[in-house]
């Protein structure tokens, strides 16, 4: 055991350092501890690439200006602009409490290490505003209560300490499942909760003295194909066929797309790559995708891929520096418009890649979101107007339904790719109103979307908390140009109630939930509050889930169909349930939609 009695700030370096990398390496452990077994599972993937983030903060302090204060200012920005999903803020709230103590110590001290395991504790409960039991809060409190009961009974060695508070930790996740009756009969413990313990045993092993490669660099076992999974309905199609690079616009045929989709973005580096870090990216990006274009100078490097797996390319971009220009497009929808941009970027050289960025292009300014190119000024010169709306959605259909309803901008992400806050912060800015309402439209996504409405200043962000698609769009319907933002929000709420939400995908692993048993590959209907309906076939699986949605209140159906659906297969459905509820109005849209065959609801 270790003798240190203190932590300096280059250890706490070190011992963060190891904890992201222990969290990487396991992340798709933890994503599979996800209650449902749909393919969707990301806590490990949101808890990583939030810590990412501060890591890219970290490792851009010069040893000359490493101290604790610098230290832990990197660590709570980063983590706080780089949270994703509700495991990733979580995890932004606790090192934002941790580092509120620590740095304000030149030296961390076993009384000043159980103030700050108190103060994480107590700022991401604060953060949540209807806090669960048996969850990674569960496992946080445990873990501060024990490090108070150590010191009152008067343990002084450090290492003791830690070990203790760990080993502590690890019997309060064991506990969760007692706590949450969905995780028992689902068979997992929290999965927000195992990401915190997977992050303190590395920095344990920090203290500790064990070899550890802080590097962040790709490790062999790295490349395995799907290492961060993305699923599409393509995938669930089974469209195995390669796109040719060779092919002419008009020729392409969507069966011919092996990679679903087309991912770009630009690298702030943390440094110059080195001839090994640009071989391993893009040997990376090979692993799980093709036609890679790599372009780079020494402070940026511009990444463009088609993969089935976007979020695993932005994580390993992560690795170098912070993300910008992030894009993803669904080639099988917008195949034309993609080969374009594929020539474009094969054509791209580095000075290009520093036009872009600066926004010179021909004095051009350049939306970092949806990357349309706007006339210099023009932002500036539009008036400012009361009202602005972002929208979180995939799907180039459900995009459009929102554009078309009013949306500014729309943040391409849902399940399996929630944004960053920062991603929120960034469409904050490119709307030019006094306040923005933010929809979520996914629960994963709501405390991120909270986390830049408070740290935006110059704007009203109000954010609308829509848990699905469907929410967002009614609510989005309900909003009034005449009336006050309050009496807005007051709407856009309520109408909500009224809108019963379910979704069609398929199993990816045996368990039994609500008291029926589930096999991989079964197709499941799930609702706001858990399985509406489960069996093998998609088109009635999709019918039973509709129904149980229906009471005697019901007027409408709405029906989103996603990405591989036959819209003549679609249409069967709609035509069925309009005969059999005649006084209901029955809507059919195309959202192309990933993961999920069918989104749907009953109003």
């Amino acid at each position: 055991m270790s003798s240190k009695k203190t932590i300096d700030a280059v250890l706490l370096k070190k011992m963060f350092l190891s904890a992201a990398k222990s969290l990487d390496s396991k992340k798709e452990w933890i994503n599979d501890l996800n209650v449902f077994p749909v393919p969707d599972g990301d806590t490990g993937t949101n808890m990583t690439m939030t810590i990412m983030s501060a890591v890219s903060e970290v490792n851009k302090i010069a040893d000359s200006d490493l101290n604790m204060e610098s230290l832990c200012k990197a660590i709570s920005t980063g983590s706080l602009r780089g949270a994703r999903g509700n495991s990733g803020v979580i995890l932004s709230q606790l090192l934002r409490g941790f580092t509120r103590v620590v740095k304000h110590n030149e030296e961390i001290d076993l009384q000043t290490l159980v103030k700050s395991l108190e103060s994480a504790t107590e700022t991401a409960y604060k953060a949540v505003m209807k806090p669960k039991e048996g969850t990674v809060l569960t496992v946080a409190r445990g873990i501060s209560e024990k490090a108070v009961e150590l010191q009152s009974s008067g343990v002084t060695d450090m290492g003791v300490f830690l070990e203790k508070v760990l080993s502590h930790g690890k019997k309060v996740l064991a506990h969760t499942p007692d706590l949450l009756p969905v995780l028992k009969e689902a068979g997992v413990v929290d999965s927000g909760g195992q990401g915190l313990i997977v992050a303190m045993e590395g920095a344990f092993d920090c203290y500790l003295g064990k070899e550890i490669d802080l590097t962040f660099g790709v490790a062999s076992g790295d490349f395995k194909e799907g290492a961060a999974p993305m699923p599409s309905m393509a995938e669930i199609s089974a469209v195995n066929e390669s796109l040719s690079r060779k092919k002419g616009k008009d020729s392409i045929s969507t069966a011919d797309i092996k990679f679903g989709y087309c991912t770009e973005f630009i690298i702030q580096l943390n440094h110059p790559f080195t001839d090994e870090e640009e071989d391993s990216i893009k040997e990376y990006l090979l692993s799980i995708g093709d036609s890679l274009v790599c372009v780079s100078d020494d402070e940026l490097c511009k990444i463009h891929v088609h993969t089935n797996h976007p979020g695993s390319a932005f994580e390993k971009g992560l690795e170098f520096g912070s993300l910008i220009r992030m894009k993803v497009d669904n080639m099988r929808e917008e195949h034309s418009d993609v080969v374009e941009r594929d020539e474009a970027a094969r054509n791209m050289t580095a000075e290009d890649l520093r036009r872009e960025v600066k926004g010179s292009v021909e004095g051009a300014q350049v939306n970092p979101l949806t990357k349309e190119v706007s006339a210099p000024g023009k932002k500036k010169d539009e008036p400012r107007k009361p009202y602005g709306f972002i929208s979180v959605v995939a799907g180039s259909g459900l995009e459009n339904i929102f554009k078309e309803l009013g949306a500014d901008r729309i943040i391409s992400g849902g399940q399996t790719m929630n944004p960053s806050t920062d991603d929120m912060l960034s469409a904050v800015e490119e709307i030019n109103a006094d306040t923005i309402f933010i929809l979520p439209n996914n629960k994963n996504i709501i405390m991120a979307a909270n986390q830049a409405r408070d740290l935006t200043e110059d704007k009203k962000v109000i954010v609308i908390p829509s848990k699905t698609v469907p929410q967002g769009i009614t609510a989005i319907i309900n909003f009034s140009p005449d009336a006050s933002a309050e009496e807005n929000e007051a709407a856009m709420v309520d109408s909500m109630k009224g809108v019963k939400s379910g979704s069609i995908t398929y199993a990816v692993r045996d368990t039994s939930i609500d008291g029926q048993e589930i096999h991989k590959d079964d197709i499941m209907g799930i609702g706001d509050k858990g399985l509406l309906a489960v069996g093998q076939e998609i088109s009635q699986t999709t019918v039973d889930t509709i129904e149980s949605l229906i009471d005697d209140s019901s007027e409408l159906i709405s029906i989103y169909y996603g990405n591989g659906v036959e819209p003549d297969d679609a249409g069967k459905i709609s035509e069925l349930l309009g005969k059999k509820y005649p006084m209901m109005d029955v809507v059919l849209q195309e959202g192309s939609q990933p993961v999920y065959y069918y989104i749907v609801s009953v109003e």
